[in-house]
This record gives structure tokens, C-alpha cells and sequence, in this order.
């Protein structure tokens, strides 16, 4: 062929990985004759400035365009739940079917018996957020997705700060002579931001962890601290800072409400007890906390920190630092735990007023911690709709929702691009496209950045966009509200106007990407905050109405007994979430396995690199392979999260040991108190 008609059949389409991750990296696709060819990095963007991480290579150059895994057309189960027997129908039977059942179950039930769950399949504006608009109409129960992960934190954050997703712009980094990393793993969870942001930073970086990662490992200082243990170290930081005089009494007396309510027992607090308390060695508290409080310093809090039983207690200590210090509002400070892009572009970064009078969800509401026992109620739920997510690989109690799952009078309906461990379960399955199949608009949750995610193909198969799914949904179901019909492109266009006023959805898909503001945001510049007293609130009266403490404590959890691990799970820098689980190439990087343990706890029991252990406790037991490594401390245990139960020899993951307790607040995951028991298998 003349190479003039083979450059008219090949095309590079700039696009933007949509998954749940603090990089949203630029993706440069090449179409050749309607097909991709491969996906790679965009070398021009600011995130990843060129290569993929190997998960997202591996994934959608090799399962995502792998029509033998996709599922293609809408399917009915034939066999029992859980087998996995499907036969092909065509949409207009499938959503009749879908809507006939919905239908029954609120006349004869109401919609509140109607649930459905979705987390962050794809983190898109539109597939991400646009099916809620049906479930909100019909009045179903929504399962808080925020539950299975952060949701502990945002409540502390908004008892603190008003609000828990104006952090800080990434690009004032450029001021800052310290950045704190407390609970996050960015080499796993953020490998371009880890590569490119923090090492390039300039700045001293201190990383705080029980797990000795690779940013742990790169950092200036680590600090190790004990499981639980980590409002007690925020205590003993800030007794440093209030003995030697770093604190910013100034910006205490004007922005801040509660110092002189905590002040004695940060007094007691010190160095000393902090090392009993917490395992970290008095001399590297002393050393952390006067480099973090000499500022500017940023403070980045991680996820994973408060998956713990005090999670909630534990961001509220950790946020006096950044109060007690003064490290807000200027260049290069900040406190970080998530960052709402379009809020925050849209408001040119002012936060949202406090509304005393705000209601909240108008619809029914249920944490994913009651979800096993709700499944196993008929009286409770009967139909479980699930989208962008997989509940039997990525929630507790995995045995005990298998069980749900499998009642013949539960109504399940799963929409997902592959066959998943809770497809399998469903009586109806739709099949949903993939982001290289429609457009859509993503932000970045670290990086104040939007980019475009632009049509590359056709769906696979029949397979449809989200949105598409749930209007012809509505429309199989008689309703006519005009929002549940509303179009992508008009969704896009008012969310540009919002959020990048001057820049079209052809200016995006142009350049790839766009900042929220040409110049860095400086938030909380104005030091006021949506909290009823207008400052940062340590101490809080809201909390204490909803019956907790009216300032953080210096508490740490209960260390294990009789002879108990305490089991920390966290991302696999393989996976994203459960994403990617059932592509060949990731399953070989990530290999069987395993569980990392102390040498000391191995040692007591007789265990030695690569024997088979066993993990148990009374949900159930897991075998895996024996890592002995001082990475972990004593008295944990490390391995990870997400694999697809169907993949594995035991046909379950960690989560089959993940007890659903609650956190002290939000009614979040504890997953990572959870408590084993090891031996040898």
C-alpha cells in the first residue's frame, strides 16, 4: 500500500485514563483501519510525560481489547447463581425484563428495596455520575461507595475543615521545603506523581507508614509507625512543636478554634511516650516534627490511613499539624486528602459556604459494611443493581455475600464491560463499553487538571456507555424526566463552561489536557473555612452532637492479643482496585500470593521464606506464601487487596478474612484492623 494511503488510515487520538488513581495520565491511542493498534502514553503531558504505568500498558493492550473477555451482548442467566450459564438475549429483552422486575419490586415492595452499589469502575464525569440520576429518580437505596474505602476521612476532614476535597495545588510544590506523606503509597497507587512530582520536588520528604514501600524507601526521613498508632504520633509531633516554639500563634489566634482544648494533653504528649506509644524512635519525632513545622510544608494524607478502627480520630490529630503551624493558605503549604477538580475550577478555589440547613441525601442511604447481612434479609432488598464495581472481590465478608448473592428471590443486574466474580451471580448482565469507545470528560483528583477521554472505536460487540444504558432504561420503565435523557455532548459542554471557561471539547481533544488556572491556586488563602465558627475547627461541636469527641485524642488502638496479627491490605501496584485482575500479563507481574511477615513473628513460629502459611480468623482461612521481611513491623502482616476470587486456586481473596467492624466515624471500613491468626499451612 502507498505510504500516502496508509497515513490517511492511521491515527493518534489523544486521550486521558480514566481510573482511580492520583495520576490521570494522557494517553496516545493509534487507530489504523477503525481498529487500535496500541495504546501507549502521551509524551506531552504534565502527569506521566510519556509511558503508561505497566498495569495500565498491560491492561488495555491486551484484556481491555480482547473481544474473547468483553462481554458483547446483554445476557440471561440459565443456570444456578453463581455458575456463570448465560444465554445471549438482545437489549429489548434484557431491559424490558430489567424494568418488568424493578417495576414489580416498587408496587409491590417500594423502591427503597431496590439498591444498587457502584464505586469507581471509571472515574469519568458522565458513566461515573450519570446513572445516579435514574437510581435517584426511582428512589432506590444507594449503597455509600465511599464506605468500602475513604469515607471516615472525609467526615473527620469536614468536621476539621469544612471540607474534605479542597486540599492543595500540586504545582505550589515549586515553595515548599518539606512534604509529608502519611498513609499513602504513591509508588503503588501514584506511580508518575511518585516518579515525577515528589522526587523532582526539591523538597526534604517525610514518609510516615507501618510498610516500608518504595516512597518510604526514596524518602528523607521514614517513620515507622505501629498500626493504630497514629494519632498518638501526630501528638508527640505537635508536643515537639509546642515545646520548642514552632507554633504559628498568630495564625492559631485568627484562623483556628480549639488550640487552648487540646494544649495540655499535647503538653503530655511527649517524644519519649510517643516511641512507647508508637515504635517510632523519639529522635526521628523530634526530627520530623521540627522539619515539617519550619515550613512551607505540604501534608499529604493517604487513603489507606484511615481504614483503621480510630481512622476518623486519626485525621482529625493529624490536621492539627497544618493548623497548629500555620502551613495553610500560602505557597508550597497545604493539607491534602482529595482534590474535587470541577469544585475547585469552577470556584476558582474558594471552597463551598457552610449550610447549616443542608439535608443531605434525599434518597436512602446504607454503608457497605451492613451490605453481607443486608443480602442474606429478603425483607430488606430485593433487587441489587451493580455498576462500576465488583462487591465479591473488593467488599468484606466475601463468603457471607456469596451467600446473599446467591438467593433465587434476589433480583440481580450487573453492567460492566467484563464477566466478573458478581456477574456471575446476576440473572441480567449488560454489557458496558470501555473508555476507548465514547466520549467523556475526566478530572484528576491530585493534579488540578481535566482532560478529554475521546471516542477511539466503536463499542465491542453490543456493548454501551453507561449513560446510554440507563436512558434506555428509563425509557423501557415509562419515565420522562428530561435529565435522564439528557445528552453526553450537552454534559460535556456545561461542564467545560463551568470548569474551563474559553475552552470547547474541540480545544481539549486538541491539546489533551487543560489546568483548572493558568497560575497555581493557593487555597485557603482567605483563611476562612466552611465550618460554622468560619476557621479550622479541632474542636467540634458538630462532633460532639453526633456523639464523639469533642477534640482528636491521643489514642491508639489495642494491640493484637492471643497470639493475633494485625492483617494491613493495601492496594497491589499491579491492580487498580479490582480493575485489571483478569488480564493475563498482570496476573503473571503480580505472581501468587503471598504475605509479608516480621522476622521476629515468623521466627516465633517457625516459619521461613516461601513455606505455605495459613491466615485465619472466624470468617474463614487463606493459604499464601511466607515473605519475611523487616518491611513490615512487628505485629503485622502485609499483603494485598483485589484479586479476582475466580483466578485463584482457593476461588477467594484477602477479603474472605476482612470482618466488616466500622470505623469510629462515617461508618467506613476498619479493613485494616483486621485481626488473623498465622501458622504453617
Amino acid at each position: 500500500m502507498a505510504s500516502g494511503s496508509e497515513s490517511e488510515l492511521k491515527q493518534v487520538i489523544k486521550t486521558t485514563c480514566p481510573r482511580d488513581c492520583y495520576d490521570g495520565c494522557g494517553i496516545a491511542v493509534t487507530v489504523r483501519d477503525s481498529a487500535i493498534s496500541l495504546v501507549t502514553g502521551s509524551p506531552d503531558h504534565p502527569s506521566n510525560r510519556g509511558p503508561l504505568c505497566g498495569k495500565c500498558s498491560a491492561a488495555y493492550n491486551g484484556v481491555w481489547r480482547d473481544e474473547s473477555a468483553r462481554l458483547l451482548t446483554p445476557l440471561r442467566r440459565v443456570g444456578p447463581k453463581g455458575s456463570g450459564d448465560f444465554t445471549p438475549v438482545s437489549w429489548d429483552e434484557a431491559l424490558g425484563e430489567v424494568a418488568g422486575r424493578l417495576q414489580g419490586i416498587v408496587e409491590s415492595h417500594g423502591p427503597e428495596h431496590i439498591y444498587h452499589t457502584h464505586y469507581t469502575g471509571t472515574c469519568s464525569l458522565i458513566a461515573g455520575g450519570f446513572p445516579g440520576r435514574f437510581f435517584d429518580h426511582l428512589g432506590a437505596t444507594e449503597i455509600d461507595p465511599d464506605t468500602v474505602c475513604n469515607k471516615a476521612g472525609h467526615v473527620a476532614w469536614n468536621y476539621v475543615f469544612g471540607d474534605s476535597v479542597n486540599g492543595f495545588d500540586p504545582r505550589t510544590v515549586k515553595d515548599s521545603a518539606c512534604i509529608m506523606v502519611w498513609g499513602a503509597n504513591p509508588s503503588a497507587s501514584a506511580p508518575h506523581v511518585d516518579k515525577h512530582w515528589l522526587r523532582d520536588s526539591g523538597a526534604r520528604v517525610i514518609v510516615i507508614d507501618p510498610i516500608r514501600h518504595e516512597t518510604a524507601d526514596n524518602a528523607d526521613l521514614y517513620l515507622q509507625v505501629r498500626p493504630g498508632a497514629d494519632a498518638a504520633l501526630a501528638f508527640s509531633m505537635a508536643h515537639v512543636m509546642q515545646r520548642d516554639g514552632l507554633l504559628d500563634m498568630d495564625y492559631i489566634r485568627d484562623h483556628v478554634l480549639g488550640y487552648d482544648d487540646v494544649a495540655s494533653a499535647i503538653a503530655a504528649c511527649t517524644p519519649e511516650w510517643g516511641e512507647e506509644q508508637t515504635g517510632v524512635d523519639a529522635a526521628l519525632i523530634e526530627e520530623a516534627a521540627r522539619l515539617y513545622a519550619a515550613g512551607p510544608s505540604l501534608l499529604w494524607l493517604g487513603q489507606g490511613l484511615q481504614r483503621q478502627p480510630q481512622g476518623g480520630n486519626i485525621f482529625r490529630a493529624c490536621a492539627m499539624l497544618p493548623a497548629l503551624t500555620g502551613n495553610m493558605g500560602k505557597p508550597g503549604a497545604g493539607a491534602y486528602y482529595l482534590n474535587d477538580t470541577y469544585g475547585i475550577a469552577a470556584r476558582r478555589g474558594k471552597a463551598q459556604e457552610y449550610d447549616a440547613n443542608d439535608a443531605g441525601d434525599a434518597t436512602p442511604i446504607v454503608s457497605q459494611m451492613d451490605v453481607p447481612d443486608i443480602l442474606a434479609d429478603s425483607d430488606a432488598i430485593r433487587a441489587y443493581m451493580v455498576w462500576n464495581c465488583n462487591p465479591v472481590a473488593s467488599n468484606p465478608a466475601q463468603e457471607k455475600t456469596r451467600r446473599g448473592l446467591s438467593r433465587d428471590d434476589l433480583f440481580t443486574v450487573v453492567v460492566d464491560c467484563f464477566m466478573t466474580d458478581t456477574a456471575e451471580y446476576a440473572d441480567i448482565v449488560l454489557p458496558a463499553a470501555s473508555f476507548l469507545e465514547f466520549d467523556d470528560l475526566c478530572a484528576n483528583y491530585f493534579q488540578l487538571m481535566i482532560g478529554p477521554q475521546v471516542k477511539c472505536v466503536e463499542p465491542m460487540g453490543e456493548s454501551l456507555p453507561n449513560q446510554e444504558i440507563f436512558r434506555r432504561l428509563a425509557r423501557a420503565m415509562g419515565f420522562d424526566a428530561p435529565e435522564l435523557f439528557e445528552s453526553d455532548q450537552s454534559m460535556i459542554d456545561a461542564q467545560l463552561n463551568e470548569s474551563c471557561a474559553g475552552m470547547t471539547w474541540a480545544d481539549l481533544k486538541e491539546v489533551g489536557w487543560a489546568y483548572a488556572s493558568e497560575e497555581p491556586f493557593i487555597l485557603w488563602r482567605d483563611g476562612v473555612f466552611p465550618t460554622p465558627s468560619g476557621r479550622i475547627e479541632i474542636a467540634s461541636a458538630r462532633a460532639r452532637d453526633n456523639g464523639l469527641p469533642y477534640t482528636p485524642l491521643p489514642d491508639i488502638d489495642t494491640a493484637p492479643k492471643g497470639g493475633t496479627l494485625r492483617l494491613i491490605s493495601p492496594s497491589d501496584k499491579h491492580l487498580m482496585n479490582s480493575s485489571y485482575g483478569n488480564d493475563a500479563r498482570v496476573q503473571g507481574m503480580m505472581g501468587p500470593v503471598h504475605v509479608t511477615i516480621h522476622p521476629a513473628d515468623a521466627h516465633e513460629r517457625q516459619i521461613s521464606d516461601g513455606d505455605d502459611v495459613v491466615l485465619s480468623n472466624s470468617a474463614g482461612e487463606l493459604i499464601m506464601i511466607a515473605r519475611v521481611s523487616d518491611k513490615t513491623p512487628r505485629g503485622a502482616l502485609l499483603t494485598h487487596k483485589s484479586r479476582w476470587p475466580r483466578f485463584e486456586s482457593q476461588k477467594a481473596n484477602v477479603n474472605l478474612l476482612h470482618i466488616p467492624r466500622k470505623t469510629d466515624m462515617g461508618e467506613s471500613t476498619s479493613v485494616h484492623g483486621t485481626e488473623v491468626i498465622l501458622g504453617k499451612a
